[in-house]
């Protein structure tokens, strides 16, 4: 039983049940960790999809929605506890859209093995930098912003230049999201926290906004070239939105060292899977 394809009982889908389980409890797990540090992770999946045996067209246009509804019960979180800045979402926000929906469309026309190799080493540099300001932040100072809550303050907080600096970034992770099949929350991330200088629990938050707004423009090219498996789509998705809900609960109870510690982890283990990926289709 655990060694027949799903199409044995009728559905449209090669995969194996044992993978079908696997592929599931995997889901729910980095569900949990992304919600907490305001990541969807696909690329924790991506890898293990391909690893296994699925089309890479096939496993990037899964992939990408599955990523796109776990940031959707995140995001829901995230903004009943206010850490959610409409202001950021914004700037970075509509540019990463317009990017992934492009993308999603161009898929193929970039050399994939070369775009995710660089984005790998970028994110491994980013969690480095991240995990230096963890080194930094003192337990006094992480104490007084435990219960730190927005405040609108508009676009003022932020020059000409690192809003149109944050665009630019939105649209070209936006742009290799789309193409591959990640939503890319690990490139975004630490930008919105370097950029624009705001508190990783906020850039969390705002960052699965971000993450299920671009997902939802760049998995339209993938559908309309029937590059998604529906009912491991269905499964992934359940799984990895409980997953990330429960997850995006844990993030107001964690210290801001300790977060920045964990962002830094996750990015650094994320950008190694990225190269390691990357390696392997050359």
């Amino acid at each position: 039983m655990f060694t027949e394809p799903l199409a044995s009982f009728g559905l449209p889908s090669n995969v194996l049940v044992w993978q079908a389980i696997f592929f599931t409890l995997l889901s729910f797990g980095v569900g949990i960790v992304g919600g907490v540090v305001g990541l969807a992770l696909g690329t924790m999946r991506l890898p293990f999809l391909l690893l296994l045996g699925m089309p890479a067209p096939v496993a990037a246009g899964t992939n990408i929605l599955v990523s796109t509804l776990s940031a959707l019960t995140g995001s829901y979180k995230h903004f009943r506890e206010r850490r959610v800045d409409v202001y950021v979402v914004t700037v970075q926000g509509i540019p990463a859209v317009i990017g992934a929906f492009i993308g999603g469309f161009a898929a193929g026309w970039a050399n994939e093995r070369l775009l995710i190799f660089l984005a790998g080493i970028l994110v491994v540099w980013q969690g480095l930098e991240l995990w230096h300001r963890a080194v930094k932040e003192s337990s006094k100072e992480s104490a007084a912003t435990a219960s730190y809550a927005p405040q609108a303050a508009g676009f003022a907080r932020w020059s000409k230049g690192r809003i149109a600096a944050e665009a630019v970034v939105g649209f070209a992770v936006g742009l290799l999201g789309g193409a591959v099949g990640l939503i890319l929350g690990t490139l975004r991330l630490p930008a919105l926290i370097t950029i624009l200088n705001i508190d990783p629990r906020i850039a969390a938050g705002s960052n699965l906004v971000i993450g299920f707004l671009m997902g939802g423009f760049g998995w339209i090219g993938h559908v309309i070239r029937g590059q998604v498996d529906y009912p491991m789509l269905t499964l992934m998705a359940l799984t990895g939105m409980i997953g990330t809900y429960y997850g995006a609960r844990l993030t107001g109870r964690i210290s801001l060292r300790n977060l920045l510690y964990l962002m830094a982890a996750v990015l650094t283990f994320v950008g190694l899977l990225l190269i390691r990926d990357a390696s392997g289709r050359f």
